[in-house]
């Protein structure tokens, strides 16, 4: 289905705006499979007709927001449980027992799932915690899960999957014990439930905690920014992460080359550590 160029840059330019990030040449083909739903609700047949849709003043101040219906559609919401195992498995084998030594004394972590998309993540670190009760009896874990996504979040807060997204990553056992089966699918226990909190925010704002973070998990989200973008999205997260904590990225993510406020914490693939100097900075904004 041919979409105009004037058309796909408007969209392009109205994903960028309300999210950062950016429709790329290489990601036009999925724009008409995107909308598709749109397109059918709206009784129209293509991406210029949408555009003509946007361009019409709103009918009143309870029509529904086509624009960020749009957004919505656009965006890639795809995630599943423990994804990238290899790369997960590093933080219960190395990454939180480090964290748990730096924070004996307070016996306390706070964690960000920044692009949590539908809860998958979020809820895949609070799995590490509750399967390993006598490690962590006594701590308090603050799990924070955030997406750009009103749809997605609303999602990851009602804790209710499919057969098919429940079984992307989870094995049997884990998934007896962490979610109950009911008519409408496998809803997340209460134990579970309790442990994470869901927001919505762009990640191109402050970040959204009272504190930095002792971890920041923000993994296959920068792909989708242009360098200009990606770099602001770095000094955000930057701001996010505690002097001696860690951001960990997507496993085909680095900050090499796009960053100077982190650097890779080796030989640990898809972690890194905030730059000495950039440490420095925000322990003196902190005293």
């Amino acid at each position: 289905m041919h979409t105009s160029e004037a058309s796909f840059q408007i969209i392009a330019e109205l994903l960028a705006a309300r999210t950062g990030q950016h429709l790329t040449e290489s990601r036009r083909w999925r724009v008409n499979s995107a909308l598709a739903g749109l397109f059918r609700e709206h009784g129209i047949s293509n991406v210029d007709q949408l555009v003509c849709l946007l361009a019409a003043p709103p009918r009143g101040p309870e029509s529904p927001d086509l624009a960020q219906d749009v957004v919505e559609a656009l965006l890639n919401n795809e995630t599943y449980f423990f994804r990238d195992r290899p790369t997960f498995d590093q933080l219960p084998e190395e990454i939180l027992p480090e964290l748990a030594r730096r924070r004996r004394e307070v016996r306390r972590l706070s964690i960000w799932s920044a692009g949590c998309s539908t809860g998958q993540e979020a809820y895949s670190l609070a799995m590490l915690f509750l399967d390993q009760p006598e490690r962590w009896h006594g701590w308090t874990i603050d799990i924070l899960g955030t997406d750009v996504s009103h749809r997605a979040i609303n999602a990851a807060r009602s804790g209710l999957y499919s057969q098919f997204e429940v079984q992307r990553g989870l094995g049997v056992a884990q998934m007896l014990r962490h979610f109950e089966e009911t008519e409408r699918g496998w809803q997340v226990r209460d134990e579970l439930r309790a442990m994470v909190r869901f927001r919505q925010h762009n990640l191109l704002g402050p970040h959204p905690g009272r504190m930095p973070f002792d971890l920041v998990l923000c993994r296959n989200v920068l792909l989708y920014f242009d360098r200009t973008t990606r770099a602001l999205a770095f000094e955000r997260l930057a701001s996010a992460v505690l002097p001696d904590g860690l951001l960990m990225l997507g496993a085909g993510e680095t900050t090499v080359g796009h960053t100077e406020r982190f650097v890779p914490s080796a030989p640990r693939a898809s972690f890194f550590e905030p730059a000495p100097a950039s440490a420095e900075a925000l322990r003196r904004r902190q005293a």
